[in-house]
């Protein structure tokens, strides 16, 4: 099975579909997979580890030590990042110091790269929780998932680790009042016998309704670019992304799509 790990708690910059020249944070464990989601598209493959469970994350303080001296190097090299990004080897929001990394990353990306924004990829299964709300309220692009619109296929897609609903994510999500954007992969195929499409006219029109009652700034359609655990997934084309893309647009919310 392919699968991509981070094994540097700083990595990059990397040219992003999405955000650009982006300095990424790993916020998990180097070395192995650690979210509260299996997807099935995973380009850091299966999650095979309890999320519930104790990690060996990094702290904060060495975080943004590595962080500092990163960006530092960058300035010298004359390479400035659009976007700070904490991602990496899972859902960066379940690191226990997460609030702290927040605030310190603003911090250093002001006194190194001030027009640099500071990015998040998250799956949104965390953001029950005040204060990660609030952490997340502080940053220039929270960037949280939305790959279904029904139950069914948000557990065949996304297959959580935890106890948590597609309706508790959405309802969560409504607490930003608008300020996130919402990525969602499309993708077909079929595991354990059921099929996995969340592109078919009745799930986009599910989808469509959630999208609305988020009413997020702006929504981000994409397709697989690598490798999947599950092996059989669809690309979806381009045209496909752009179909639904002008459905977003129709009910007056911006949306962009990267093939």
């Amino acid at each position: 099975m392919s699968r991509i790990h981070f094994h540097e708690t700083i990595f990059g910059p990397v040219h992003s579909r999405r955000l650009g020249i982006s300095l990424g944070i790993n916020l998990l464990p180097t070395h192995y997979k650690y979210c509260t989601f299996n997807c099935v598209y995973c380009e850091c493959g299966w999650t095979e580890v309890n999320p519930l469970e104790n990690a060996d994350f990094v702290p904060a303080a060495a975080i943004l030590d590595l962080l500092d001296k990163r960006l530092e190097e960058l300035k010298k090299e004359g390479i400035y990042p659009n976007s700070l990004t904490l991602a990496g080897n899972g859902e960066p929001t379940v690191h226990p110091e997460f609030s702290a990394i927040v605030d310190g990353t603003i911090e250093l990306k002001n006194k190194h790269f001030p027009k640099a924004r500071i990015s998040v990829l998250s799956n949104a299964s965390m953001i029950w929780q005040p204060h990660i709300m609030e952490a997340l309220k502080k940053l220039d692009n929270n960037i949280q998932k939305l790959d279904a619109g029904t139950e069914e296929m948000f557990q065949l897609i996304n297959q959580p680790k935890i106890p948590v609903s597609l309706r508790e994510i959405v309802d969560n999500l409504k607490h930003f009042n608008g300020k996130v954007t919402l990525q969602t992969l499309f993708v077909r195929g079929e595991i354990n016998g059921k099929i996995i499409d969340n592109t078919s006219e009745e799930e986009v029109a599910a989808w469509l309704l959630l999208v609305k009652e988020i009413n997020p700034k702006r929504v981000m359609l994409y397709s697989i670019e690598r490798k999947t655990p599950l092996l059989g997934l669809e690309k979806i084309t381009e045209s496909d992304l752009a179909h639904i893309a002008a459905k977003v647009e129709k009910i007056g919310i911006c949306a962009e799509f990267f093939d």
